[in-house]
């Protein structure tokens, strides 16, 4: 049985959730959301209580129903307090700043990197070596971080590139004379 997936999803107060066949539409006061759950699970809201329940005994029945309970969670948590992945930039002279809705990053390369907030997230530079991805879709806040990221992964031996706020880098060790 599913640990999980037998918790109920408890709507706070200001948020709504409407059920419509297999899709669930939760409505609070950063926005709306919804998730279309598979055939093997059954939503069902009632007094401010969102339960899902599998339908049947199959091993697939009872994965969609953890994973289907933690994306209801995550839906009211996206309308009520949002999402947010903190980066943090080091390096000498690498430095982030806001231009509107683009984000210019000097990483060491011979031109500047211009990165155009997607529709749903916003991006803030409160420093130059900090980057704040904040919306209330954890993946697509998940994802953009990760693109930044890429644009200059750490390295091992000094440390330079774009980290998540608290990421351990593995140091290594230069090469000896």
């Amino acid at each position: 049985m599913s640990r999980i997936g037998k918790k109920p999803v408890e709507l706070p107060s200001g948020v709504s959730a409407a059920v419509s066949g297999q899709t669930i539409e939760v409505k609070g006061p950063k926005g709306a959301r919804t998730f279309t759950a598979t055939d093997d699970v059954t939503l069902t809201v009632n007094d401010n209580v969102v339960t899902i329940e599998p339908r049947g005994k199959s091993k697939r029945a009872r994965q969609q129903w953890g994973m289907s309970r933690t994306q209801v969670a995550n839906l009211v948590t996206g309308v009520t307090q949002g999402f947010k992945k903190e980066l943090e930039i080091q390096g000498v002279g690498y430095r982030a700043q806001m231009q509107g809705n683009t984000l210019k990053l000097n990483l060491g390369y011979s031109h500047d990197v211009d990165f155009i907030a997607p529709e749903g997230v916003t991006i803030t530079a409160p420093k130059q070596t900090e980057i704040v991805v904040e919306g209330i879709d954890q993946q697509q806040v998940g994802e953009v971080a990760a693109k930044i990221r890429d644009w200059r992964r750490p390295e091992p031996y000094k440390g330079k590139g774009i980290r998540y706020k608290g990421e351990f880098i593995f140091r290594k060790e230069g090469k000896k004379k």
